[in-house]
């Protein structure tokens, strides 16, 4: 065999491991691997955070009422694809509570089942609220993770390649 075929069989091989990476990526890229809570810089859309969610995933976001100094508590539940509004504690009434729903007692906390379904939720994390965002068991500091700036929460669909780059990351 001449070198120049040895030659021509060597780049015909390099071509089809190439065209075989580009195929497998591509289906990598396409192929849904389950959904992500994701945080957002609002203004730039930065991501600040992904982190995985299952259908049922309770999505909380935790914060000390400004005036009433008494915790507050937001919780969602990941549901097709967006955040269902599920329940709301707080300790005592303040300006921007449900002073006029349906609010019951247990435990010490006022509780309050919500109407909401949202695609998006729009926080602006205060350093005297000290919010905090819960997803399933694991805690984020949402002030540190955003320096006070707004934040856009979403669920999204990842790809097997975005999962992969991400665990390597």
């Amino acid at each position: 065999m001449t070198r120049r075929r040895r030659l021509q069989r060597g780049v015909r091989a390099l071509v089809v491991l190439l065209a075989l990476i580009v195929v497998i990526t591509a289906v990598a890229a396409a192929t849904p691997a389950g959904s992500a809570l994701v945080v957002e810089d609002a203004s730039s859309g930065e991501q600040l955070l992904a982190t995985p969610v299952d259908e049922g995933t309770t999505v909380a976001l935790n914060y000390t009422h400004s005036v009433e100094k008494t915790p507050v508590h937001d919780i969602y539940t990941v549901h097709n694809g967006s955040l269902e509004m599920t329940r709301m504690e707080f300790q005592s009434y303040g300006w921007g509570l449900p002073a006029r729903e349906n609010v019951t007692r247990e435990n010490g906390w006022f509780v309050f089942d919500p109407p909401g379904d949202y695609e998006e939720l729009y926080v602006e994390p205060g350093r005297v609220a000290g919010h905090r965002l819960r997803v399933g068991d694991r805690t984020y500091d949402l002030v540190a993770l955003s320096n006070a700036e707004g934040v856009r929460l979403h669920v999204t669909e990842r790809s097997v390649l975005r999962t992969a780059l991400d665990r390597i990351n």
